[in-house]
């Protein structure tokens, strides 16, 4: 068969089976890409859940042998929330960020170029294929980047001129010699709002991150969340859009394409005090279909303790000094101690009974780590007097 029409055969079959963009380009190695690899591993800007064999991400024939060029696909994604219920005073929520809303992105993409592997495997049987998403060697964003689909933004994400960022990334590597694409020219120009809104900083300079400060990074971590990046979190209980919503090429970006990625509002948005008690199975039948549940729930219960700190929640204390006293988890008691010192500074009569419970709490613990937590709390407490 002839390329250029198998092209066109495979672009005109990706629009039946739901794929918003495709792109193609060559499996040349990514010579700049590995620069700057370089670059953030020297300096620790890496979040860790990165292929740590640089050359593989870099150079797609050691992903494939004879690999000849990679076709690169997206997703757009809904960015705003039907019947989104409210966060109020006596109904305190948490917040999934958009990419973790509906059924697991990796899901919903590896389901297309399975889909779309078939189709060329009845064209080009002889061919041979290799499909990544988010977690394969090759960089999503710099595959869809060349191919096209749009340019990296100063926000580290692909924005496209028709979704905007909202678009979920998966690619083919293959043997067959597809025709490229042309690159899209950068369109961000002289506009910083991304990296001056970003919470944390994180984002050193517009298209490098430094992934040890990226709240979206953090509330994935499972050990105790620095101070200094707790008072950032917010109410997020996993990933952060601050730099998608700032991005003035999002405005007005909001797409409704796939049923699958529809969020469940209670899912999407749900009520923090109900997840600090939520058994192993319930978390799994409730969360174990998004993203965001990946890491387990000890992450999310930890952000979200944090969140009602933020939110000052008093109703909240009962269910925190319970936690404290008795959960088997070292990083879920202490932070507890934490908010309960948070909660509880600005109360005068709260203060004195919840310090009673720290000192209590103190006197059994024996994780160091804990220790210091509880000793925090105890001191905002004696400070606020």
């Amino acid at each position: 068969m002839i390329l250029a029409q198998l092209k066109e055969e495979l672009i005109a079959y990706s629009k039946t089976i739901g794929v918003d963009k495709i792109g193609f380009t060559t499996a040349d190695p990514f010579l700049d890409l590995k620069d700057r690899l370089v670059t953030q591993q020297n300096l620790g800007y890496q979040s860790g859940f990165e292929e740590p064999d640089i050359n593989k991400r870099v150079h797609p024939n050691q992903n494939l042998e004879e690999a000849r060029s990679i076709i690169s696909i997206a997703l757009a994604y809904p960015s705003k929330m039907k019947d989104a219920p409210k966060n109020t005073k006596d109904a305190r929520r948490g917040i999934f960020c958009r990419a973790s809303w509906g059924q697991d992105y990796h899901d919903v993409l590896r389901d297309r170029l399975s889909k779309i592997e078939k189709f060329l495997e009845e064209k080009v049987p002889q061919a041979k294929k290799v499909s990544m998403v988010d977690t394969g060697a090759l960089s999503d964003r710099e595959v869809a980047r060349r191919a096209g689909i749009g340019w990296s933004g100063k926000n580290c994400a692909i924005i496209t001129p028709e979704f905007g960022s909202y678009v979920y990334l998966g690619e083919i590597i293959t043997t067959i010699p597809f025709e490229p694409d042309t690159p899209m020219t950068d369109q961000c120009g002289t506009c910083n709002k991304c990296v001056d809104a970003c919470p944390t900083d994180a984002l050193v300079q517009g298209g490098q991150l430094n992934s040890q400060a990226c709240i979206a990074y953090l509330t994935q971590t499972k050990g105790f969340l620095p101070e200094p990046y707790r008072e950032k979190l917010g109410n997020r209980l996993y990933g952060c859009d601050t730099c998608q919503q700032v991005c003035p090429e999002n405005k007005g970006k909001d797409v409704h394409h796939h049923p699958e990625m529809e969020p469940d509002p209670e899912i999407a948005k749900p009520l923090l005090k109900p997840l600090l008690t939520i058994s192993n199975r319930e978390f799994k039948e409730t969360f174990g279909h998004v993203s965001g549940s990946w890491r387990g729930k000890k992450p999310i219960q930890r952000n979200a303790i944090i969140a009602l700190a933020h939110f000052k929640d008093e109703s909240a204390l009962p269910i925190l000094a319970e936690l404290m006293k008795s959960d088997p988890r070292p990083v879920i008691r202490g932070t507890a101690a934490w908010a309960i010192g948070k909660i509880s500074r600005m109360n005068e009569n709260r203060r004195n009974e919840e310090k009673i419970k720290l000192i209590s709490a103190k006197e059994r613990e024996k994780d160091d780590e804990v220790l210091r937590e509880i000793d925090r709390a105890l001191e905002m407490l004696e400070n606020a007097q």
